[in-house]
C-alpha cells in the first residue's frame, strides 16, 4: 500500500517518528511515566491544551507546530534523561519542570541563564536546543539528512553542521559547539 492509501493516524505516526526519532504517543508516554506525570500535567508543562495533547499523541495530528513546544519536549526529554539516571532529586525535577513550562513563548536563549560553572552548559544546551527546534521546523529529519548529503562533498562542514544539529541528539550537537566553539 502506497503513502497516499495509508491509515492517516499510521501515516501522521511514520511523520512523527522522522520529524521526533518515535511516534509522539511513546515518547510523551515515556515522559509522563519517567517524570510522574499524568496527561493533563504533560500538556500544562509543553503549553498544549489537553485535546492537542491527546491528537498528538494517537496520531490524529502529526505535527507540533510551535517550536517553543517542541523546545519544551527537548528540555523534557533531557530532564526525564537525568530523573531517571539517578542524577536528579524528584524536588529537583519538579522545579524544573516549572521553569520548563514557564518558558512558554520565550525563546530558550532568552533570560534566566543561572549563574556558575553550570551556566555554561546550559547556556550551550539551550542555543543547541534553539537551533535543533528551527531547523525540525523547516523540514523533517529525512530530508535534512538528504540536504545534508547533497552538500557534503562541496561543503562538508556545512554538510555535518545540518546532520548533527538537524538529525542528530542534543549530546551530540552540543559536543559539536564546543568542539567549533572559537
Amino acid at each position: 500500500m502506497d503513502a497516499a492509501q495509508q491509515d492517516p493516524t499510521a501515516k501522521a505516526r511514520e511523520l512523527q517518528s522522522a520529524w521526533y526519532g518515535e511516534p509522539l504517543g511513546t515518547l510523551f508516554r515515556r515522559l509522563i511515566d519517567d517524570l510522574g506525570l499524568n496527561q493533563a500535567r504533560l500538556a500544562t508543562v509543553l503549553g498544549l491544551s489537553a485535546p492537542m495533547l491527546s491528537q498528538l499523541m494517537s496520531g490524529q495530528r502529526a505535527k507540533i507546530g510551535n517550536p517553543a513546544v517542541v523546545q519544551r519536549v527537548q528540555a523534557l526529554q533531557e530532564l526525564a534523561g537525568e530523573v531517571s539516571g539517578g542524577h536528579l532529586s524528584a524536588a529537583d525535577a519538579t522545579r524544573r519542570m516549572e521553569e520548563i513550562r514557564r518558558s512558554a513563548g520565550q525563546s530558550v536563549l532568552g533570560g534566566g541563564i543561572p549563574a556558575g560553572a553550570s551556566g555554561q552548559q546550559t547556556t550551550v544546551k539551550r542555543a543547541v536546543r534553539e537551533i535543533q527546534s528551527l531547523l525540525r521546523a523547516i523540514c523533517d529529519a529525512q530530508d535534512i539528512l538528504h540536504a545534508s548529503q547533497t552538500l557534503a562533498s562541496d561543503h562538508p562542514e556545512l554538510a555535518e553542521f545540518l546532520r548533527v544539529y538537524g538529525a542528530g541528539k542534543t549530546a551530540d550537537a552540543v559536543k559539536h559547539y564546543e568542539t567549533h566553539q572559537g
